[in-house]
C-alpha cells in the first residue's frame, strides 16, 4: 500500500473524519485530503504524531510494502502511550520519596497520567473506591491535594510506607478518609497537623480482575 493509502486506511479503521484525523497530526482536514490523494505527503513530524497517538511504527505509515498499519479493530481504543516509572516499596525515614533504596522495580504507566511513581495497595481501606489489596496506584508527586482527592500520606508516627485516604482539611483540622466503613477516619487537629506528609495525588490505579 502507498502512504496515502495507508493514512485512509489506518483513518476509516478507526471510524475517524479528516478533521478528526487532522488534529492528531496537527494539520487542517485539506491536508489530510490531499495526503489520501496523494498530492502531498505528510511531514516526518505529523507522521510521529500520528504514530505515537496510534501507538504504531512510522514505517507502518511510510513503508509502502506493509498492508496492514492497525491491527486494532474498528471501535477499539488504542493502547496509551506508555512510559516507566518506579514502584516504591518502603520509604526509608528521612529519605526523598525517590531515593534509590526505596525503589523496588520500574513499572509502565500511561504516559497521559503524569505519575511521578507507583505504590501497592495493602489492605481493602479503599475498597469503596475499587482500590483493593495488590493493586497498583500511580501517584503524580505534589505537596498539596484538594479536598476529597485520594492521597499517599506519610504519618510521623506510622510505619515508612505511605497510606492511601481521602483527604479533607477545615481549617486546623485535617481527616483522612478510607473508602470503607470498617475502618474510621483519621482525623489531626491544630499541632498534629505537621505529622501528615504529602506524598502526592493518586491519578490512576491498575487492578487485577477479580
Amino acid at each position: 500500500m502507498s502512504i496515502a493509502n495507508n493514512i485512509k486506511h489506518l483513518r476509516e479503521s478507526h471510524g475517524m473524519s479528516q478533521a478528526e484525523f487532522g488534529n492528531i497530526a496537527g494539520v487542517t482536514d485539506k491536508a489530510v485530503s490531499t495526503w489520501e490523494t496523494g498530492k502531498k505527503e505528510p511531514r516526518m513530524g505529523a507522521i510521529q504524531k500520528i504514530a505515537d497517538y496510534f501507538g504504531i511504527k512510522k514505517s507502518n505509515i511510510i513503508d509502502e510494502r506493509d498492508s496492514n498499519v492497525s491491527e486494532i479493530p474498528a471501535g477499539f481504543e488504542p493502547l496509551p502511550k506508555m512510559v516507566k516509572i518506579p514502584l516504591i516499596s518502603e520509604i526509608a525515614r528521612g529519605t526523598p520519596i525517590l531515593a534509590e533504596q526505596n525503589i523496588a522495580d520500574y513499572i509502565n504507566c500511561p504516559e497521559a497520567c503524569k505519575a511521578t511513581f507507583a505504590l501497592r495497595c495493602h489492605g481493602n481501606s479503599m475498597a469503596g473506591a475499587e482500590i483493593h489489596d495488590g493493586d497498583i496506584i500511580f501517584i503524580r508527586q505534589q505537596p498539596d491535594v484538594e479536598n476529597g482527592q485520594i492521597a499517599a500520606v506519610q504519618i510521623d508516627d506510622d510505619c515508612c510506607n505511605a497510606i492511601l485516604k481521602r483527604f479533607y482539611r477545615n481549617g486546623d483540622t485535617v481527616i483522612l478518609m478510607a473508602e470503607n466503613s470498617d475502618f474510621p477516619p483519621l482525623t489531626f487537629q491544630r499541632e498534629e497537623i505537621s505529622k501528615i506528609h504529602i506524598a502526592g495525588r493518586a491519578v490512576y490505579h491498575l487492578s487485577k480482575i477479580k
